[in-house]
């Protein structure tokens, strides 16, 4: 499944600019079974404007999903080819399962913005400039804009 969001992050980026950003969400209740595949994948979509979320549900062994995460050390492919940026966040969700419900979903995107921010930099994009509002106050004037001459 990562290799199938990757080809659309890919097709993305061969636009040019990569409008869009993938964020692909995974619920697991087991271990991997094919990690070096699993860490091949994560490795070439690290180059991609994508971000890999995992949520581990249930009470297994989620050790390599830390691995995967690559917050306690560089995630590197079964080749030796380390990730280009961390992409992933895993979270098992034992640890939240008395927590108000904000704090699952905070803990679960806390690093998309980084990694958003992180592509987008590391290919030289700048942010599109901010749109105008699409209301007007009435008696405001629309950012960018002079105020009119009486």
């Amino acid at each position: 499944i990562i290799r199938h969001v990757a080809r659309f992050a890919q097709a993305e980026q061969q636009k040019g600019g990569a409008q869009n950003y993938y964020v692909l969400l995974l619920l697991t209740d087991g271990v991997i079974t094919d990690m070096a595949e699993t860490r091949e994948a994560i490795v070439r979509a690290s180059h991609l404007p994508m971000s890999i979320i995992i949520v581990g549900v249930g009470d297994a062994d989620f050790g390599d999903m830390e691995v995967l995460d690559g917050d306690d050390g560089l995630l590197k492919s079964p080749r030796g080819e380390p990730v280009k940026r961390d992409i992933v966040q895993f979270v098992p969700f034992r640890q939240f399962k008395s927590a108000p419900p904000a704090a699952l979903s905070k803990h679960v995107l806390a690093e998309v913005p980084t990694q958003l921010t992180g592509y987008y930099g590391s290919m030289n994009v700048p942010p599109n400039p901010p749109k105008a509002a699409p209301f007007q106050v009435p008696g405001t004037v629309p950012p960018g804009t002079a105020p009119p001459q009486q």
